[in-house]
């Protein structure tokens, strides 16, 4: 098993190693880690291209060893004309389609975010600016990547569904095919709009040229979005949810994202015994599968935009509820399942400076290609996030105008007891919060290091990017008696691979209580751990 990878004064973590090293890069300039992370951030929408883009959302989490804790919610709303009528007299009925402009009407916010970042990191003295951030992501967006397997494998797979939606075939094949692995793969028009933003700022997106370079697209292939719509958009900093456990504050993001999910099922496993003998044994795998369901329950009933909550999204970590939801778990047997899960696609990042601050950051276009539509002149590959809303309008997550859909989004941070800080996360859709559990449960409560703890064979319930099940698969590396342990017990059981790309592309990284820094990056995705 691999060795955790250490440093002193950076490290950085990416399911890409190109984004990681772009990361590194800042750092070995002086710059601290929400510059890093812009960086990081950037070169990741350029060269993993099938996972995420720059016509996505993004979410920050922010902590340090001083200081509160800090968040960006960088998530776009509804169009003004997305409402349930309108979508009703384009002949949209059931749900909204994955792919195409109309999946396309929900602002992209990552953008936001980067800027919003790097406000906050000159308040920390951070000085380097923001052409230089993108200098990484648009020197391979002008000059090519490296095609990876992984982004051939998926622009296959989808190839046939999204050759005829606008943009796609001009962008992502090379004379009607997938492009090869390790062939050179370059996006000149993205590169262009890169520049733009390095020059005149991330607001330029939202309100400049740019802006109205973008409406003008969006309205071409038939999204709802208009320049007022792009307009009214800001990232906004928010406090993150927190929740205590023993030997450990945990904190993830508000809603629209589904950050309060991972920390019940966290808070719910606190609460059950017996579990902890075995980071490979059956009676893990049941627990934490169990704290999953009873969270995603709730989940489904309450979260949203929390402009539209009903209820107050802490009230879901009180103490009473998750000693409930404990409760309701029979320990030796599998409870209902039997719902269909969300796929999603996205990519988790994160940074720790030589200070000790530290960034968990996630951004996503949620299916792979997302709406599949790559604006012509722009070239940004469009997020279709609102596909996630209901067409039914007593529904929690109803289409409504300004309006965020629900996020599976959600970057992770614990302050362990230990005085270790820690940031983890992973991609994966309705697999995030589960793999953030084990990775989180590893190292706390297993005493297992970073890469070990995820390097090791992992689940999913339900389904992910690329998934049509709604079983409980584990990766074949798991000892046949946790097969067969859990079979016993009521739970439906597939195998997958080895190494599986569909339980998530994890990583984590820590600094102790001496400045030490630690990483793991998941070798089931391109990424690399870059530290110095």
């Amino acid at each position: 098993m691999t060795q955790s990878f250490l440093g002193r004064r950076g490290i950085a973590v990416a399911p890409h190693s190109l984004a990681s090293e772009a990361a590194l890069r800042v750092l070995r300039d002086g710059g601290n880690a929400l510059e890093a992370m812009i960086a990081a951030a950037a070169s990741i929408a350029v060269v993993y291209p099938h996972m995420n883009s720059i016509g996505g959302d993004g979410f920050w989490v922010i902590g340090g060893p001083s200081g509160p804790l800090q968040g960006i919610d960088a998530s776009g709303a509804s169009a003004a004309a997305a409402t349930l009528d309108n979508y009703a007299k384009r002949g949209v009925s059931g749900s909204i389609p994955f792919r195409g402009g109309v999946a396309a009407l929900t602002v992209a916010g990552t953008v936001s975010g980067w800027g919003a970042a790097h406000a906050l990191a000159r308040e920390w003295g951070g000085t380097l600016p923001l052409s230089r951030l993108l200098e990484d992501a648009l020197w391979y967006a002008r000059e090519g990547i490296p095609v990876t397997h992984s982004q051939w494998a998926c622009t296959e797979a989808k190839r046939a569904e999204l050759a005829s939606i606008a943009g796609f075939a001009e962008t992502f094949l090379q004379d009607g095919v997938s492009p090869a692995a390790f062939s050179l793969f370059r996006q000149p028009r993205l590169a262009a709009t890169l520049q733009r933003i390095a020059t005149h700022g991330a607001d330029d997106f939202y309100r400049g040229e740019l802006a109205r370079q973008l409406a003008a697209e969006l309205a071409a292939v038939g999204s709802p979005l208009t320049a007022a719509d792009l307009a009214a958009h800001q990232a906004k900093r928010v406090d993150p949810l927190t929740l205590a456990i023993p030997g450990a504050r945990l904190a993830n993001m508000t809603p629209p994202s589904q950050g309060v999910v991972s920390l019940m099922i966290l808070g719910i496993m606190q609460r059950l015994q017996g579990w902890d003998a075995d980071p490979l044994g059956a009676a893990f795998v049941h627990a934490q599968v169990e704290a999953t369901k009873q969270a995603f329950k709730l989940r489904d009933q309450h979260v949203t935009d929390p402009a539209f909550m009903r209820i107050a999204p802490a009230s879901l970590l009180r103490d009473e509820l998750l000693d409930e939801l404990a409760a309701a778990i029979d320990p030796q047997r599998a409870g209902p399942w039997g719902r269909r899960t969300d796929p999603g696609d996205t990519i988790w990042m994160g940074v720790i400076d030589g200070e000790g601050r530290a960034v968990s950051f996630i951004q996503s276009i949620y299916h792979e290609f997302g709406s599949g539509v790559v604006l012509p002149g722009s070239g940004v590959n469009w997020q279709n996030r609102g596909c996630s809303f209901s067409l039914d309008p007593a529904h929690i997550n109803a289409l409504a105008p300004g309006k965020r859909p629900f996020h599976t989004l959600n970057p992770a941070l614990a302050q362990l007891a230990d005085g270790r800080l820690m940031v983890y996360g992973t991609m994966g859709g309705d697999g995030q919060p589960q793999t953030q559990a084990t990775v989180f449960n590893r190292i706390q409560r297993f005493g297992m290091a970073p890469q070990a703890a995820i390097e090791m064979p992992r689940w999913l319930l339900g389904r992910t990017w690329g998934m049509a099940s709604d079983s409980l698969k584990l990766e074949a590396r798991f000892p046949a008696s946790t097969f067969d342990t859990l079979r016993a017990m009521g739970h439906e059981v597939e195998s997958l691979g080895d190494w599986d790309e569909s339980v998530g592309h994890a990583g984590a990284l820590i600094r102790q209580p001496n400045g030490l820094l630690m990483g793991g990056f998941d070798p089931r995705s391109n990424g690399s751990v870059a530290a110095f």
